[in-house]
């Protein structure tokens, strides 16, 4: 699958009444011990673009918001105070917000969200985010047979470095970090997969990873991913997944995996330092998707980045 560089750009609305179009950027900084992630999914034949926004702090403590602000067509991620922009296909996009967001002193509130929304402090918030491409583009676009049952028509990755700054309740913070970006176009539905896991890690600026496991409602799996390593993507071929859940409320806590690639086999193991449970709801069906701030470990490397769990709820 080949990727160019309009592919950076948004993509015509084909018209399925579940169309997405969206993009993710996350970040760490090591210095700070701060973290987070932002993402615009547009929907515009539903009318409505989620928005979403989350920073780990070093205490353990964060800040989240979700939005479905009003939108009218597919024509720009800005919703909702939240707006991405691509500098340079590739090479440079811009990330910024300007809005709201609730403190959680004990991020495991969001189990019961509205709960978590009313009796916690709300904190203005913004965000300037540069991000400079690091790895080649990783990715491209398939065809979509059910249109209902399909995650995207397209999608691309990439390791990223993340320069700028953070202003929680008019304390304002530099950010020099790194993380990874995702874009993907087409049909989505949150309740198509089985369940997923999707991780991703920035050792240094040479070396990431990012690692897919998907489990269609039928059964089909779907193994994905790549290594960045000295200027190069090494294509996972198979992918090994242990995980350790932590009681009450299992959620993931510790990660083993073994990356197999083109490029040699990579041993990582992971450690969620901050949990945050989220969800998405839709024709009376729950889908819970667990994002830890998770520290990796690969031989004498250690770098941060996400451990994303969706499950679909009985």
């Amino acid at each position: 699958m080949s990727i160019k560089p309009h592919d950076d750009h948004m993509h015509t609305n084909t018209g399925e009444p579940n169309f997405n179009e969206s993009m993710y950027f996350n970040f760490y900084d090591r210095k700070r011990r701060l973290g987070g992630f932002v993402r615009v999914g547009n929907r515009p034949n539903e009318h409505y673009a989620e928005v979403t926004i989350t920073v780990y702090k070093p205490d353990g403590t964060a800040l989240f918001n979700y939005k479905r602000p009003e939108i009218v067509d597919n024509s720009a991620f800005d919703a909702g105070g939240m707006k991405f922009e691509v500098i340079e296909p590739f090479k440079h996009l811009r990330v910024s917000y300007d809005g709201h967001a609730v403190y959680l002193a004990q991020p495991m509130d969001l189990e019961d969200p509205r709960k978590a929304f009313t009796t916690n402090p709300h904190q203005p918030l913004q965000l300037q985010l540069d991000y400079y491409g690091l790895s080649p583009m990783y990715g491209g676009e398939a065809p979509v047979e059910n249109t209902e049952m399909v995650f995207a028509r397209g999608h691309t990755e990439q390791h990223v470095k993340a320069v700028g700054s953070i202003t929680v309740d008019g304390q304002q913070t530099p950010i020099e970090g790194m993380g990874l970006r995702d874009h993907s176009w087409g049909p989505r539905s949150w309740q198509s997969p089985k369940f997923y896991r999707w991780l991703t890690c920035e050792f240094d600026e040479s070396f990431g990873f990012m690692g897919s496991q998907i489990v269609m409602q039928n059964g089909t799996e779907i193994l994905s991913g790549f290594v960045f390593k000295d200027g190069q993507n090494h294509y996972v071929n198979s992918l090994d997944l242990h995980t350790d859940w932590s009681q009450p409320g299992n959620y993931h806590e510790a990660i083993k995996t073994k990356l197999r690639t083109t490029g040699g086999d990579f041993e990582i193991t992971g450690r969620v330092m901050t949990m945050l449970p989220l969800r998405n709801r839709r024709d009376g069906k729950t889908t819970r998707i667990a994002e830890g701030m998770t520290e990796w470990r690969c031989g004498d490397h250690v770098g941060y980045g996400l451990s994303e769990y969706l499950d679909q709820i009985a």
